[in-house]
């Protein structure tokens, strides 16, 4: 037979139950209602029991519908007490089983109250456990664990697989003592400063992920909401709503029933607030989705289910192990999203049992698709789904309160987080001091700098103003040399021009006779005057240019260039020009006459 599909609502009056039978004979099913039992047949569908929270009663306004579009069946039985308000419908594999007083004698009987009654005669649960030193009594290799410690053992079958679900070796011959002090000697180790000062300086990343709202953030508010408009006390389904999905993993669950004693309870109601804690880490860095990292994720920031802790005495203690193990694993270590985690865990346990179902059914979905990670829904959460089905309200919601009382700091870490911050701050603030002081020398070179090129162009200005005084006085020197010179052959034409009439002849001479035959013209200077007269006059034009060399530097170049001219004169055109006749005429003479040329025609006529 094949247990059908089904869901359970009221409201004042009436509870509806709504089973979903596709391709079943309409036309034969039976239903069965009396008190809190209730049976539905349809073949092959059996609803073989339903133990309801409240009695319902059979008094003619029970109404009963077919949808063959949708192959469901709608059945309102109407409520024994009118108004009252049946708590935990949505708990589907507590529904499921059957009352004790009709189910097999059990091997393990509790005499007396129930456990499940003497923990809700418990008026107010201390959750501060009583610090007694844990004494192990078990035999060697058989250290408990899992789900209220019902475990032992398991790991021992499957060592292969072991280093890929949890951290520490060999649980089953580890005490827990030893477990505890391995877990915080491997934080200590993990533990990256550098990695943390990065999420605390660069937290673009972080902000991000701060301002993302799961789904639990719009329930708590719609909560809050309709509990300040009415004082009646309701439970979460007005919020939390299953997906079809999720109520076939309830369906799947066997139903089960633990003996537990005191502390026992207290272990798991810690380590339900550590695996909430890590899975409400999950949800928000990933913004709601799922990856391959999720499994890691969940089980690593979880010392309950990577180091099957059980030793937690407090919920401050359990606060400071997900701390610790926030800052030291996940990809993003920052103290804020350990406080956010916090408060959304706390939202959670405030809206009851069906949102802390809810995550645990997705953690068991999350674990069954990662392998081998489904050895931890074997050993707590198939277990955790099961029995938070059976809790009542109020203990959540004592446990929520609690929770919310509790302080966390980074003191509290035992990882120096305030002391490295405050050094980063310091290394920090001294680099902007060394950068700005780095900034001023830049600026101070620089105006320096500038000083030092306007000095060098006030020098060079006053250089070229000096250089351009001294190149006036030499110009105006030369221009006097020039002057000078000029005036010197002026002096010497002046001594010179009266030994040469305009003829071309020395004044007191008689005319050379030129004579020109065949083409060559033979020259033949001829003096009458006595050559006594031409040595003095000889000796008088050395005497002058003695006189000229004792001058100044400036104008003895002058005169020796001037000399230069004269000793190399320009050579002159010919001075006789030969007509077509055959005679020769008489040109012009230079007026610069050459005293070489009139010591030689001297020489000449003296020899």
């Amino acid at each position: 037979m094949i247990t059908p599909a089904f869901e359970l609502t009221q409201d004042p009056d009436f509870l509806t139950v709504k089973i979903r039978v596709p391709y079943a004979r309409a036309s034969e099913f039976d239903i069965y209602f009396e008190g809190e039992d209730f049976k539905f047949y349809a073949k092959p569908y059996f609803l073989r029991q339903l133990t309801l929270p409240g009695r319902i009663v059979e008094d003619g306004r029970e109404k009963a519908s077919y949808n063959t579009d949708e192959g469901t069946f709608t059945i309102q039985l109407p409520k024994e007490v009118p108004g009252q308000y049946f708590e935990g419908l949505d708990m589907l594999t507590s529904l499921l089983a059957p009352k004790k007083s009709r189910s097999a004698k059990p091997l393990v009987e509790e005499m007396g109250a129930s456990a499940e009654l003497s923990e809700e005669n418990e008026e107010e649960f201390d959750w501060e456990m009583e610090q007694i030193p844990y004494e192990e009594n078990t035999p060697a290799l058989q250290h408990p664990y899992g789900f209220g410690n019902l475990r032992s053992g398991v790991f021992q079958r499957l060592q292969d697989e072991l280093s890929d679900v949890i951290d520490i070796k060999d649980p089953d011959q580890t005490p827990v003592k030893e477990r505890r002090r391995k877990r915080l000697a491997a934080e200590a180790a993990k533990f990256e400063p550098d990695h943390y000062l990065a999420d605390f300086f660069e937290d673009e990343a972080i902000k991000h992920l701060l301002k993302y709202k799961p789904w639990w953030i719009d329930a708590h508010k719609k909560m809050t909401a309709l509990q300040g408009e009415s004082h009646q006390e309701h439970d979460s389904p007005a919020f939390v709503v299953f997906s079809e999905e999720e109520r076939e993993q309830m369906r799947k669950f066997t139903n089960k029933s633990y003996l537990l004693d005191k502390r026992s309870r207290q272990h798991i109601y810690l380590g339900l607030i550590d695996i909430l804690l890590a899975y409400c880490y999950e949800i928000r860095v990933n913004e709601g989705d799922k990856n391959v990292e999720s499994s890691w994720n969940i089980r690593k920031l979880s010392a309950t289910l990577c180091w099957l802790e059980v030793s937690f005495s407090s919920i401050h203690d359990v606060l400071v192990s997900f701390g610790r193990r926030v800052l030291c694993y996940p990809l993003y270590r920052h103290f804020e999203l350990v406080t956010r985690a916090f408060n959304d865990t706390v939202m959670v346990l405030q809206l009851g049992k069906a949102a802390v179902l809810k995550c645990l059914l997705d953690i068991h979905k999350i674990f069954m698709e990662s392998d081998p990670a489904y050895i931890l829904n074997d050993l707590f959460i198939t277990d955790y789904c099961i029995w938070i089905q059976k809790v009542k309200s109020k203990k959540l919601a004592a446990l929520s309160e609690s929770l919310q009382k509790t302080t966390l700091s980074k003191s509290h870490m035992g990882l120096e987080l305030e002391e490295l911050e405050a050094a980063a701050v310091l290394v920090q603030e001294e680099e902007k001091a060394l950068k700005a002081a780095g900034t001023v020398s830049k600026q101070q070179l620089l105006c320096s700098e500038s000083e030092t090129s306007d000095s060098e162009e006030s020098s060079s200005t006053s250089s070229s103003e000096t250089e351009g005084s001294d190149s006036d006085e030499q110009e105006s020197s030369t221009s006097e040399d020039g002057e000078i010179n000029s005036s010197q052959g002026v002096l010497q034409e002046e001594r010179t021009a009266p030994l040469i009439d305009c003829n071309g002849l020395r004044q007191g001479t008689n005319t050379p006779a030129m004579e020109v035959s065949d083409g060559k013209s033979k020259v033949s200077l001829q003096s009458t005057a006595s050559p006594g007269k031409l040595v003095e006059e000889l000796e008088m034009q050395i005497q002058s240019a003695m006189r000229l060399s004792e001058q100044p530097e400036g104008l003895a170049t002058a005169g020796c260039i001037s000399q230069e001219r004269e000793e190399n004169p320009v050579p002159e055109p010919d001075r006789f020009s030969e007509d077509a006749a055959g005679k020769g005429n008489f040109l012009e003479v230079s007026p610069k006459p050459n005293p070489w040329l009139f010591l030689s025609s001297t020489n000449g006529d003296e020899d």
